[in-house]
């Protein structure tokens, strides 16, 4: 939906109609908490407000169901006072986030707001405290948290619990930001820049996951909690490890790895997975198209999905420090969400540039290690393709590493390692023979746990190869699922102070 145009912006009612299974809507409100002196001016623009809105605060709460997944709900009310957040507003947005935690449910929050009601000033500025500590709560019980962004969400309420899902979708044309356009006016006696504070504005710049009209929330939020909610039938599936690789040399590899043709993580993603939600960007205004991040099922096990783009990385750029923060925030919505990390490695190496460096590329690196291994739920990496140098490695530590046949991983690609030995890349060929970089190499090495055959190519067999890769993941996560937490923690740490 194109800028501009004018989309229907639906109150809480409808919103909640819109959303909802039907008939689910069950109201969670009590009586507002008295605010205003009886008979005081505030107390009669408070009476008006409930006539105008048909509700009885800024907020509505309550409880219903999204494709049949019971969930806790909070909608704003623009009409009622611009939608602003008094104390009462703030207790009962409060009294819902710990009626979800109690209940396990989770959240789907739909703020209208233009921030703090002046009316009340400093206290109830101060209640976005309260409310962001609420979140925090909720988020540590390990409970899914949809914000959907309507027109307009700014101040206090888009710098706390607007800001905080693990998935945050935007109205269409919606007007989104901190600061209030009247306010700099106001401040600085000129207008604000036009089209900075927009949903697709805001989605260009990987704040926001997506920007979606209402009628499309149901369905896309119903597939985000059956990905993250449903239980996982786990049949007993065949052990898919046994393939030894064959004896063939290294170079060949690294060639057939190359091959534009080459399946990469979307092909995987979609061929071998049964959905796939794509989110978007850190979240703090940055994003990457070489690093793909995205909740999937395999074969019914829910997983984070962080990969590396091959056909982005070769069209754009190479994978910049703020890829490794949007596998960083992969990695924090898998712990938050308690469901495992899949990464995929398939790189011809990060970024080497004056941008890269003092945009800290060598810390990332070093936090995405550090974030990777200390990471409490299951998590799998697979080689799929290249794997050269500092970005490969920050997605590699995992409780298991498998390889497709192809695949390999050097610290430089063979031909800058020759360069530096031999000042020339002539022998290359030579040096990945020597640096043990193939996956028969790295299964001996006890670098990986074992190899995804390719017959002989995954090029030649794209659909094939993709649907085989798949199996070998589902089978990993259904069998780090099954392992008590403490002992595959335990698993890890043996097997990386090993190497």
């Amino acid at each position: 939906m194109s800028e501009g145009s004018r989309p229907r912006r639906p109150n809480s009612a409808e919103l909640i109609a819109a959303v909802l299974d039907d008939g689910s809507w069950v109201s969670w409100d009590e009586p507002p908490l008295p605010v205003a002196e009886p008979g005081s001016a505030y107390a009669e623009a408070l009476a008006a407000a409930a006539a105008k809105a048909g509700t009885d605060e800024a907020v509505v709460t309550g409880e219903g169901r999204i494709g049949g997944h019971r969930v806790a709900v909070i909608v704003g009310e623009f009409r009622f006072m611009a939608g602003s957040i008094g104390r009462a507003t703030a207790e009962r947005i409060v009294r819902a986030f710990e009626r979800a935690t109690e209940e396990g449910l989770p959240l789907f929050a739909a703020p209208a707001s233009g921030g703090t009601r002046m009316q009340e000033g400093t206290p109830a500025f101060v209640t976005m405290v309260k409310i962001t500590a609420a979140v925090g709560a909720f988020k540590a019980k390990r409970l899914p948290y949809i914000t959907y962004l309507r027109h307009p969400t700014t101040g206090g309420v888009f710098a706390s619990w607007g800001s905080l899902g693990h998935v945050t979708v935007g109205e269409p044309g919606a007007t989104i930001g901190f600061l209030g356009a009247r306010v700099y006016e106001a401040l600085y006696d000129q207008p604000f820049p036009t089209g900075v504070q927009t949903a697709e504005n805001l989605w260009r710049n990987g704040l926001l996951d997506a920007v979606l009209p209402v009628e499309d929330l149901r369905a896309i939020a119903a597939r985000f909690l059956n990905l993250v909610l449903d239980p996982a039938d786990r049949p007993d599936r065949p052990d898919p490890s046994a393939h030894i690789p064959e004896d063939v040399p290294a170079w060949d590899s690294i060639t057939r790895s190359r091959n534009p043709r080459r399946p990469g993580v979307r092909d995987i993603l979609r061929h071998g997975a049964d959905d796939v939600i794509p989110l978007f960007g850190t979240g703090a205004g940055e994003w990457d198209r070489s690093l793909l991040l995205a909740l999937a099922r395999f074969d019914g096990m829910p997983c984070v999905v962080l990969g590396q783009d091959r056909t982005a990385e070769a069209a754009d750029k190479p994978l910049t420090p703020s890829g490794l923060r949007v596998a960083r925030r992969g990695m924090r919505l898998s712990h938050e969400l308690g469901i495992p990390l899949v990464s995929f490695i398939d790189t011809a190496g990060a970024a080497l540039s004056k941008e890269a460096e003092e945009g800290g590329m060598a810390g990332e690196i070093a936090r995405s290690l550090a974030e990777l291994v200390a990471l409490t739920q299951p998590t799998l990496c697979v080689l799929l393709g290249q794997g050269t140098g500092g970005g490969a490695l920050a997605l590699m530590p995992a409780d298991r590493v498998i390889c497709a046949e192809n695949s390999w991983l050097s610290p430089l690609p063979p031909e800058g390692a020759s360069a530096i030995l031999y000042r020339t890349a002539d022998r290359a060929p030579e040096l990945a023979t020597q640096q043990r970089v193939r996956s028969r190499d790295l299964l001996a090495d006890g670098i990986i746990d074992w190899v995804v055959p390719e017959h002989p190519d995954a090029a030649e067999e794209p659909v094939a190869f993709s649907e085989r890769m798949a199996q070998a993941i589902a089978f990993e996560l259904t069998e780090l699922t099954q392992m008590a937490p403490e002992e595959r923690m335990a698993a890890r740490h043996t097997r990386y102070r090993a190497l």
